[in-house]
């Protein structure tokens, strides 16, 4: 049985010998290193993959990606940073979804001020060879859009016991977040397809603890983990998820062996403009 006076002398005896355990090496400090790069997919890239699978063709359309802006004024704040809750990178998701496809010519409007800056060098004569002349690929369409929904308490909840200061408990959250895209022909401004998709992000987190007194001396002890669906993921989703349906709703891109995308979750993901219109008229 451990006698409770001799804690104070263990307490530092540990922490000693953790300092010495910590202490780096600055002659060379060997750097820790995770997991290793993966792919950045999601399940519904596969949904784009199968597109890619199709037989190729020559008259692939030309589409331009427009800023697809963050819409939902979300933003957090802690102590020393206050910084936006959602990625401002959903333009370069949208333009990496429709990359993995294979099935559109890409022509660069996001950023043009490295081919601007070259024409422009040019035009003084500052090049050191004349280069190729400029041959822009006109665009066919155009995406644009807008992240719009992002609401944190759709539902949480959770149960929690503990009985003379033993127990645990665990807690869940369910939030959303939301992407409207629309599809726009360059040359008349008409838009022909409107897709608006949400996507619920899950987490929970599991406590356990003991919390006593042992004669006079109070002891505590906590452990528990958290685990949470990145809330980045799940924009970049609905992104691939509308970039399918863009394709093959708006574009009338066929569908591989004719059936609604079902990615390896086996979630419900598309529904036929055939689907949308039973629906409509029941």
């Amino acid at each position: 049985m451990l006698n409770f006076k001799y804690y104070p002398a263990l307490l530092f005896v540990l922490l000693g010998s953790g300092c010495a355990a910590v202490d780096p090496d600055f002659e060379h400090v060997k750097p820790l290193l995770g997991p290793p790069v993966t792919s950045n997919n999601t399940p519904y890239s596969q949904c784009l993959a199968d597109l890619d699978k199709l037989p190729a063709a020559n008259n692939l359309p030309v589409i331009a990606v427009g800023q697809i802006a963050d819409k939902t004024g979300q933003r957090t704040y802690t102590t020393v940073t206050e910084s936006t809750a959602l990625t401002q990178g959903v333009s370069e998701m949208l333009i990496s979804a429709l990359y993995k496809t294979g099935k559109v010519n890409l022509t660069e409007r996001l950023d043009v001020r490295v081919p601007l800056a070259e024409q422009q060098l040019f035009e003084r004569n500052a090049m050191a060879y004349e280069p190729k002349p400029i041959a822009v690929l006109p665009a066919n369409f155009v995406i644009l859009g807008a992240l719009t929904e992002l609401n944190y308490n759709i539902a949480s909840g959770g149960a929690r016991l503990y009985v003379s200061g033993i127990g645990g408990g665990v807690r869940t959250a369910v939030i959303n977040v939301g992407i409207d895209l629309r599809l726009v022909d360059v040359r008349t401004f008409r838009t022909l397809y409107v897709t608006s998709l949400q996507k619920q992000i899950v987490g929970y987190e599991v406590e356990t603890g003991i919390y006593r007194f042992f004669g006079n001396q109070l002891i505590e002890f906590d452990a528990g983990g958290v685990r949470n669906e990145p809330l980045q993921l799940g924009v970049r989703s609905v992104v691939e998820m509308g970039t399918y349906q863009i394709l093959t709703e708006g574009l009338g891109l066929p569908i591989p062996d004719g059936e609604t995308c079902q990615p390896e979750t086996g979630q419900y993901l598309a529904v036929s403009q055939e689907e949308r219109n039973n629906e409509t008229t029941e």
